[in-house]
């Protein structure tokens, strides 16, 4: 099986780096079995001993620190001490700290997590806020990626890039540097709520969205951004999979600025399962979804509230070889004049993941006006190595001008691009009767 031929993969590809990382907090689990209520934890002797070091020695012990991890992250001094403050709540007592003591001490509850350093895959993208930039003719874009590390946790991070007029692909430097996001001082992990997060100002690839709240203490799963219009407002949405020991769930991120992010638990029958990807505009005056709901075939989902999903009607069924096993999305979809263009996921024999499409009706997308028989990008031999092997997936795509622009995964390793153009992919669809 070829590619299609009007498809055009350009050798750009985004790997994961272990030397980005970020500093996560670290605290001792494990106590003694006999560890009595009125006893000091592992987290107490551990400050008991800072506490317990002359004042030349713990000088000496923090500039040994700071020589060794002070050049990969910023504000490390200010981190250490938030740190020390946040675990003065865990402690038997509360110690009286000096300012170089606090330091040293935080530096012992935490530690670097290299948050892409199994994959980076599973991409979105959509225009840039700031299209400053953009060259005559083109287009700024902000990629999500999911990245995976250390006990297969997954991240959000980001990187920006340019598309020139005639459909080539760039992405700028990565930066050096990353960090997570702030919480609210008053923030409640166990508490099943919506959560505001910021970041400072700085490259939008030093952000890293880690889970923060109980549903999500596994990862945070393959974001599908859309820029959502309503009226004259714009806002940036996405659609994720929170995943814990509990199981998974549908969330939602909101965004304006890529520097603020308020994260929602969806709720109803539809958000209890994965891979939801929102319209960018209101159907009849209601939200629309698409999504699947029972581990085989997509379905149209409406909502009043943007919050709230239930019910649904099917409308994509495996159809061909390439899908039976069962069909997904691969993102928003993508408004055309002649109707939603819809990418779709296969699961063919051997478990291989192929990435087709479906045109929908634009006033009535719960009708199916054509599907491609054939996948558009299939892992061939040189895309089906990797950490999950023969898998091709996106979770979104990007149109301008007359081409699409299709960032996706191989094999759940890496990303890579390619550009498809509109009305070759439209008249190599077959109607649906």
């Amino acid at each position: 099986m070829s590619q299609a031929n009007f498809l055009n993969r350009q050798a750009l590809y985004l790997r994961p780096d272990p030397t980005r990382v970020v500093v996560r907090p670290f605290k001792p689990t494990t106590e003694p079995k006999d560890l009595k209520p009125s006893e000091k934890t592992r987290a107490n002797h551990i400050v008991d001993r800072v506490l317990a070091l002359d004042e030349e020695t713990v000088t000496r012990q923090l500039a040994d620190v700071l020589e060794n991890f002070e050049g990969r992250h910023r504000n490390l001094l200010r981190t250490f001490e938030l740190r020390a403050a946040e675990m003065e709540a865990a402690l038997f007592d509360h110690p009286s700290f000096t300012k170089a003591q606090s330091q040293l001490a935080g530096a012992y509850f935490l530690n670097e997590y290299s948050f892409e350093a199994s994959a980076l895959f599973n991409p979105s993208i959509v225009p840039h806020p700031d299209q400053g930039l953009a060259p005559p003719g083109g287009l700024r874009f902000i990629l999500s990626l999911r990245a995976v590390g250390e006990g297969h946790v997954s991240s959000l991070t980001f990187r920006a890039g340019t598309i020139t007029e005639d459909g080539s692909v760039s992405i700028d430097p990565t930066a050096r540097l990353a960090a997570t996001s702030k919480l609210p001082k008053d923030f409640d992990p166990a508490i099943d709520q919506p959560v505001e997060v910021s970041f400072d100002t700085g490259d939008i690839s030093e952000r890293v969205l880690f889970p923060v709240t109980a549903a999500q203490s596994n990862g945070i799963e393959d974001a599908r951004f859309v820029l959502f219009e309503d009226g004259d407002r714009s806002t940036y949405y996405a659609t994720y999979t929170a995943y814990s020991s509990a199981g998974i769930r549908s969330e939602l991120i909101e965004t304006k600025d890529f520097l603020s992010f308020r994260m929602t638990p969806l709720k109803g029958s539809a958000a209890v399962n994965k891979g939801m990807a929102l319209f960018p505009r209101k159907i009849d005056g209601r939200y629309a979804m698409i999504g699947r709901q029972d581990n085989e075939n997509l379905y149209l989902i409406y909502s009043d509230d943007l919050i709230t999903w239930n019910g649904g009607k099917p409308i994509l069924k495996p159809l061909w070889p390439w899908e039976f096993v069962q069909i997904g999305n691969c993102g928003s979809p993508i408004e055309l004049k002649e109707g939603w263009l819809l990418f779709t996921h296969g699961v063919g024999p051997v478990r291989r993941y192929s990435i087709g499409a479906a045109l929908l009706d634009k006033h009535d997308p719960g009708k199916v006006l054509a599907r491609s028989r054939e996948p558009l990008v299939h892992p061939d031999v040189s895309q089906r190595e990797g950490y999950v092997p023969n898998v091709v997936y996106t979770c979104g795509a990007i149109r301008h001008g007359s081409r699409i622009i299709l960032p996706y995964a191989v094999s759940d390793t890496y990303s890579n691009f390619a550009t498809i153009k509109i009305r070759s992919l439209l008249e190599a669809m077959e109607p649906v009767a």
